[in-house]
């Protein structure tokens, strides 16, 4: 579980690393947990701030590679002209995503790459559900305004 949500924002390469920081941060932290919240929500919630920070401190966003996975565009062998705007389409799709407001950009890789309910994502960002609801909103609201541009300069 750690793992998955270390993969969804900093990639395949850092994330057993990052796993082992949240749990060293859990096992420290562990007198801390004041039961307000389930322990998978508290390491979970853990586990994205270690994420952030990771991100942070690299200068340089693996978010992308999280992205990739999380949409699943798959690939399509229909021919190279095909292969080539299926790849332009991906590429523009992680942009997008990326441009993104910070809240919008976690609520979105949250549910795109671990299929987490809202409540569950709400836990994760110590925010309301309505909020959450909201930033879903909004991000899709904002995807779907970049992807229309997009599609129609490439008719």
């Amino acid at each position: 579980m750690v793992i998955n949500i270390c993969f969804g924002f900093v990639g395949k390469d850092e994330a057993a690393d990052v796993a082992q920081e949240v749990f060293i941060s859990v096992w420290r932290n562990l007198k801390d947990f004041k039961k307000d919240s389930t322990l998978k929500t508290w390491i979970y919630r853990i586990a994205v701030n270690t994420s952030l920070n990771h991100l942070r401190k690299q200068k340089f966003n693996s978010l992308l590679e999280s992205i990739d996975m999380a949409l699943s565009l798959g690939q399509v062998t229909s021919g190279p002209e095909e292969e080539f705007r299926k790849k332009e389409e991906k590429n523009y799709v992680r942009l997008a995503i990326r441009s993104l407001p910070r809240n919008q950009r976690i609520a979105v890789t949250l549910q795109n790459s671990r299929n987490l309910s809202y409540r569950e994502i709400a836990d994760i960002m110590g925010k309301s559900v309505s909020t959450v609801e909201s930033l879903l909103f909004r991000a899709k609201s904002n995807l779907r305004k970049k992807l229309v541009k997009f599609y129609f300069s490439n008719l």
